[in-house]
């Protein structure tokens, strides 16, 4: 009997800049920890991405650098794929869609569309910039949200509200280039007929009633406002270029191209492994299933646009599942690589311990709705569950071995086997269930409930005690403890990695028996020998939030990211201390004609009544945020000296209202 197969991709991250938590949270993250599942459940699993290398947001990047696309991509590809690396994400191959296999797969899919007359031909108005002498699609184009008025509203997005626009619905549009303003001229482009599969498309979706509420809301409303046909082309310098007559200056829309991705990708990873046909047997069997791991921004392309196309190509299966998961936010803002908000991967895996953040971020992950990150949770998830749970017992065991029975796995002599086994096994299902239907936070909250039991368990046998009047009783519940930390080691393997192979080397054990089924079950063999015990989790200590982020985070900007902040003097007119909070103080400040509520943290520095006519320097166009339930409508600069904070005031005679650059 053919065994089944199981394709698992993440999203294709933009290589235009460094990967952040988000990204982690979003995709990759729960992909990894079901695919590292999966494998200890002995199935045939491949798990694909790779770098998304081709759109404007590459040639913009490349364009403020002065450098060119094929700089920016390696850069990136290169940097990314590392940090994936370090953060135990375990692809099966990263690829790129520069790559030549990945030109000719997007090529040979528009083909198969073309000869089948689907694709459709329209002349259409489109910016063009005089001065640019181009046409400028999607994220060339900056302007003003028509929902939700949002002043930089890219044409492919609001990032604000979350609506997809096209550049001719911006208002007040500008080039991102040049800055120039763009008229309205037509050009030919070939379209992809997405209206004429909506109705195929929702019975197939009708079908899916393990997906997750959010997907299906979110494709049910694009069907609500009726789903319509997509441009597949564009007047671009960068991408793939359209392989049919009279195409000349056009590329394949990165958004029709990147998923295609999945398949070259799978090409690639076979062509490796020299059976250069066997990509089809998890793209077009029968015996195999496809899962998509991404983000909700990109629910549309996955849930609705790709399986469109697959259904018009005719060759491929449909995914059998897209799981999304909502943002991970930072002080309440979406991360967001565009914006430059956000933690990276690359600093933050050279700060803290990998298994640290994939436990922090998995056992917050934002599966229903968003979530917030913070080092005050890491620390917390790393101090009081991690070291005081997990690490606590697997070190009290193997010390206690290792003081006691000559650093051996102690005799067993008893059939007796003792009701934590069983708990362990039926823990075993429960967190199997969790897993298959990706409820990653309900899983790792059950695992770690077997470590809670382990140290109970440890506790309620007082071997300490048992040892002075019974040693071989003794050698038996350490023995049982030992076999209970080889099964914590497998259990706990898809969210910390790095940690179960550290176990198992505490063990002295190899991966022989490292699979989903021993879980519960007596492994160690008597007197094996252990090895060296170690502290798996030291405990964090954190300075104040402000510096962590300071050091954690990528603080250089561009010219651009800076001329995007109004700074202005105003005057304090109103203070007063915010009930309930030590470090918050309530500023009424004006700045020329305008009055607005500023919440500071500087109670600890200054007192209500020493902030009040001073004349200070303001952010002025900072998005309004809530703090203690309170709007904070700005921000004030101050700069920390000696550990205390000194807020920033003018010099001299100035009026309120006044720019600063």
């Amino acid at each position: 009997m053919m065994k089944n197969k199981l394709l698992v991709t993440a999203a294709l991250p933009y290589a235009n800049g460094y990967i952040h938590l988000g990204h982690i949270a979003g995709a990759y993250l729960p992909a990894d920890i079901f695919v590292r599942f999966k494998r200890l459940c002995i199935e045939d699993v491949i798990f694909i991405s790779g770098s998304d290398e081709h759109g404007t947001a590459i040639e913009i990047s490349a364009m403020k650098e002065k450098v060119t696309p094929k700089e920016i991509i390696d850069r990136y590809h290169i940097a990314n794929k590392d940090a994936f690396d370090k953060l135990g994400i375990s692809f099966d191959i990263y690829s790129r869609t520069s790559n030549d296999i990945h030109h000719k797969t997007a090529q040979d899919f528009f083909l198969n569309l073309f000869d089948k007359g689907l694709l459709i031909q329209k002349t259409e108005k489109q910016l063009y910039s005089e001065k640019d002498k181009r046409f400028l699609a999607d994220r060339f184009v900056e302007g003003t949200c028509p929902i939700c008025g949002y002043e930089e509203a890219r044409g492919d997005q609001c990032e604000s509200c979350g609506s997809n626009l096209t550049p001719l619905e911006l208002k007040n549009p500008k080039s991102k280039i040049s800055g120039d303003t763009p008229v309205v001229k037509e050009a030919v482009n070939f379209y992809f007929p997405l209206e004429q599969f909506q109705p195929k498309l929702e019975e197939w979706i009708k079908t899916k009633t393990n997906w997750k509420a959010n997907v299906k809301n979110y494709c049910e409303g694009w069907f609500k406002t009726g789903l319509k046909d997509r441009a597949i082309t564009r007047d671009l310098d960068w991408g793939v270029k359209v392989p049919v007559k009279d195409s000349e200056g056009k590329v394949i829309y990165v958004w029709f191209e990147a998923p295609i991705g999945y398949i070259s990708a799978t090409k690639e990873y076979f062509i490796e492994q020299d059976e250069p046909d066997k990509w089809r047997d998890y793209w077009c069997s029968e015996n195999s299933r496809m899962i998509h791991f991404i983000g909700k921004d990109n629910i549309i392309f996955h849930a609705i646009v790709f399986p469109a196309m697959l259904m018009a190509h005719g060759s491929f299966n449909l995914p059998d599942n897209v799981p999304a998961n909502e943002f991970l936010n930072l002080d309440g803002a979406k991360l967001s690589k565009s914006k430059g908000h956000g933690i990276l991967v690359k600093d933050v895996v050279t700060e803290f311990n990998p298994d640290v953040v994939r436990y922090a971020i998995a056992s917050n992950m934002p599966e229903n709705k968003d979530s917030d990150f913070s080092f005050r949770d890491l620390q917390a998830k790393n101090n009081n569950e991690l070291a005081a749970i997990l690490g606590n017992f697997i070190n009290r065991t193997v010390v206690f071995a290792k003081n006691k029975f000559d650093n051996k796995v102690p005799e067993r002599n008893t059939k007796t086997i003792p009701d934590i086994f069983a708990y362990i096994k039926s823990q075993k299902k429960l967190i199997e269930e969790c897993y298959n239907n990706f409820r990653f936070r309900d899983a790792i909250n059950e695992t770690m409930n077997i470590a809670r039991a382990a140290n109970k368990y440890f506790n309620d046998s007082e071997p300490w005690k048992v040892i002075k009047t019974d040693e071989a009783k003794c050698g038996e519940i350490i023995n049982e403890c030992l076999q209970i930390a080889h099964s914590l080691a497998i259990v706990f393997s898809p969210v910390l990695p790095f940690t179960s192979k550290k176990i198992l080397n505490v063990l002295g054990k190899g991966e022989a028996d490292f699979a989903w089924e021993r879980i519960g079950e007596f492994v160690l063999q008597s007197e094996s020998e252990l090895g060296k015990d170690e502290i798996l989790f030291p405990q964090i200590e954190l300075p104040a939030e402000e510096e962590i982020k300071e050091e954690i985070e990528d603080n250089l900007i561009t010219i651009d990211d800076f001329k995007k902040v109004k700074l202005a003097t105003a005057v304090v007119i109103k203070s007063e201390a915010v009930p309930k909070s030590k470090k918050l103080l309530k500023l009424g400040v004006r700045s020329g004609k305008k009055e607005k509520q500023i919440v500071a943290g500087i109670a600890e520095h200054y007192t209500a009544e020493q902030m009040l006519n001073r004349t200070i320097i303001i952010v002025d166009n900072l998005k309004p945020a809530k703090l203690m339930g309170l709007e904070s409508q700005g921000m004030l600069l101050a700069a920390k000296i000696d550990g205390k904070l000194k807020v920033i005031t003018v010099d001299g005679e100035f009026p309120d209202g006044a720019d600063v650059s």
